[in-house]
């Protein structure tokens, strides 16, 4: 009998889990989505009804610190939106001040990635993530809180979760589906950081994620048409519902677009006005390490 090497190899990266065709080809999952997704929709009216310091421009700046921060962790796709439906949900019930706002977008990051990603983001990240506005006790006290005015039901239905179930329905070949579940994910992402898109539930997102993302590598009518139909049998969407969430994704794309072009050009502009290259290179350095690593620009709307 020969050797047996007892060395554990680790693998650089988490292995997923392959698809399962029972789970996307059932008809009962996709059901069973559908009719549990408006439990775990939050109150679009919160603003208004249960918010007296929160406004939407604060939610909109905190969700966009959340989605870098997820970004930088390389965290599972399915944080981010699901961190986004905590948050909401919990603003639906329970009124906050601003100043309280940040440290709540980071613990629905904290519960998250807890029930999502295979290495979860730790406490001590997350609080150096806020520049040290948060400490490890608030943090943990807050989720506390929010497991309590959630009554423990983590398991909320995104956008995400309809993304496959969608896919999986498309007559395309792999390498295809791959593209266009690699930008629809992008889209839901921009949904969820827009407060516009709280009153469309996940599927809508989904689909119009999927029609979106489609459409900007095609840019067939004729094929436009036929998916709208497509994905209206998937859904159960009305063919005009699907419409206008597709196009109202489709100019906040291209608004963020013109806005970072904007962003850009403005940079470009203030480089020409430099001495010279090597001047410009180490005013650059020096200014990189003035600021903190990680985006705490949320902490500005404590002062607004």
């Amino acid at each position: 009998m020969g050797d047996v090497d007892l060395m554990c190899t680790e693998a650089e990266c988490p292995r997923r889990a392959y698809e399962d065709p029972v789970l996307l080809n059932d008809n009962r999952v996709l059901q069973n989505l559908l009719a549990l997704e408006d439990r775990y929709h939050p109150n679009q009216n919160y603003f208004r009804c249960v918010q007296t310091d929160i406004k939407p421009y604060m939610r909109q700046m905190v969700g966009q610190w959340m989605l870098e921060v997820c970004d930088e962790q390389a965290c599972e796709e399915e944080v981010f939106p699901l961190s986004m439906n905590y948050l909401d949900r919990f603003l639906s019930v329970c009124d906050i001040s601003r100043t309280r706002l940040q440290l709540l977008g980071a613990c629905s990051m904290f519960v998250a990635s807890k029930l999502k990603d295979t290495s979860p983001i730790s406490a001590e990240r997350l609080v150096i993530y806020t520049d040290h506005s948060i400490s490890y006790t608030m943090l943990t006290d807050m989720e506390s809180l929010l497991l309590s005015k959630l009554k423990w039901d983590l398991s909320a239905v995104t956008p995400h979760d309809f993304l496959e179930q969608i896919l999986s329905r498309l007559s395309m070949d792999k390498c295809h589906r791959d593209v266009i579940k690699k930008h629809a994910q992008t889209f839901i992402a921009l949904c969820a950081t827009d407060c516009k898109f709280m009153m469309y539930p996940p599927s809508m997102i989904a689909a119009g994620s999927v029609g979106a993302a489609i459409h900007g590598l095609s840019n067939d009518p004729q094929l436009d048409v036929k998916l709208l139909r497509k994905l209206h049998e998937i859904t159960g969407i009305e063919m005009d519902c699907l419409r206008g969430c597709q196009e109202q994704i489709e100019q906040t794309l291209a608004v963020n677009l013109s806005n970072m072009s904007e962003t850009v050009e403005t940079s470009s502009s203030k480089m020409d006005h430099t001495p010279s290259a090597h001047q410009q290179h180490t005013s650059h350095n020096e200014h990189l390490k003035e600021q903190p690593t990680t985006p705490t620009d949320v902490q500005d709307i404590i002062f607004r």
